[in-house]
């Protein structure tokens, strides 16, 4: 392997920690599986931005010796859009075009914000937090449930809580999901769950496979000449450079059967994998992939009249297979 990408790589790879040791945080476990979360909070939290929402960050997951998420990125800060661990979500906004510069907007699962002058909302930047809405969590063993409640943001108030469960006797993670619009507004907006997987710290390359239930269509970047599909696969001609990414805004072949969204991704090296399904259909799909993380994005949409409430499960089975001895390099 090329020296430069060693060095990007175990840059990325160190542990996925801010240099201060306060930050919120508790462990869960079932037996087999073990995972370390960083807890939502408005001044110590680990992730303080306005992209993804702030429960459900796991910085650490272990299985049979395996860990599964960690630290991808070369930079921290608590306000970057995506210094953030494990399999987080991403709500879309919701008033922002109505609102008058400084008057404010929502994002699910972080809070009311302010709006700039900007015309269009810019989801990758940082916006002032003007109602972080209220925020309590229950915790045992194997779980822990996340409440947030926002009272009249733009128009929007809901009662969210989404719960991190370890599945007794069995090698799984489920994430439960309930938002109640208890406003007078409609809550339509998509979320997709960004599946930042980091399997036994290894690169993105030949190693890593992303198995899907259908044919593979879609038209990655321009610059692409690492990702390939392979029928139902993804993978990698060669190891992504530092700083190089490759991805799919329309990644399709998926139907609107819930049954579609079931995926798995494989580190054939170490003989690791976790396979992703859910409750609900994709309504789109979209594949990045940096060095160190490959990442299928499926989105969900989401329409919640006045007093109606909308869930979903996100399952993550984790499993070990045997390694070849000499693994084909497709």
């Amino acid at each position: 392997m090329n020296k430069s990408i060693i060095l990007a790589l175990s840059v990325c790879f160190s542990a996925c920690k801010p240099t201060v040791s306060d930050i919120p945080q508790a462990e869960i476990g079932n037996g087999l599986v073990s995972a370390k979360l960083y807890l939502p909070d408005l001044k110590k939290g680990y992730y303080r931005g306005t992209r993804f929402d702030w429960a459900g960050v796991i910085p650490e997951l272990k299985y049979r010796g395996h860990d599964y998420f960690g630290q991808w990125f070369p930079t921290y800060d608590p306000k970057l859009n995506d210094a953030i661990c494990g399999p987080v979500e991403e709500f879309f906004e919701m008033g922002y075009a109505d609102a008058p510069t400084g008057g404010e907007f929502l994002r699910i699962g972080i809070g009311g914000l302010r709006k700039t002058s900007e015309e269009k909302h810019n989801r990758f930047g940082y916006y002032e937090i003007v109602n972080p809405g209220k925020r309590s969590l229950e915790k045992a063993p194997d779980r822990i449930t996340f409440t947030h409640q926002i009272d009249d943001v733009a128009g929007y108030s809901y009662l969210y809580d989404k719960t991190v469960r370890l599945v007794e006797g069995k090698p799984e993670l489920v994430l439960e999901h309930t938002l109640k619009n208890t406003g007078a507004k409609t809550i339509k907006t998509v979320v997709y769950d960004h599946n930042f997987f980091t399997i036994d710290r290894q690169p993105t390359g030949p190693d890593i496979v992303i198995k899907f239930p259908f044919e593979i269509a879609g038209n990655w970047n321009k610059d692409n000449t690492a990702g390939v599909i392979r029928g139902k696969d993804i993978t990698y001609v060669r190891l992504l450079n530092p700083d190089e990414s490759v991805y799919m805004n329309d990644l399709h072949g998926f139907t609107d059967s819930a049954g579609d969204y079931d995926f798995s991704i494989e580190n054939i090296k170490t003989g690791a994998g976790v396979r992703i399904t859910c409750d609900r259909p994709i309504s789109r799909m979209i594949f990045w992939a940096s060095p160190t993380t490959s990442c299928p994005e499926p989105y969900i949409d989401i329409n919640i009249p006045p007093g109606e409430q909308f869930t979903w499960n996100i399952t993550y089975e984790f499993y070990v297979f045997a390694v070849p001895a000499n693994p084909e390099k497709k």
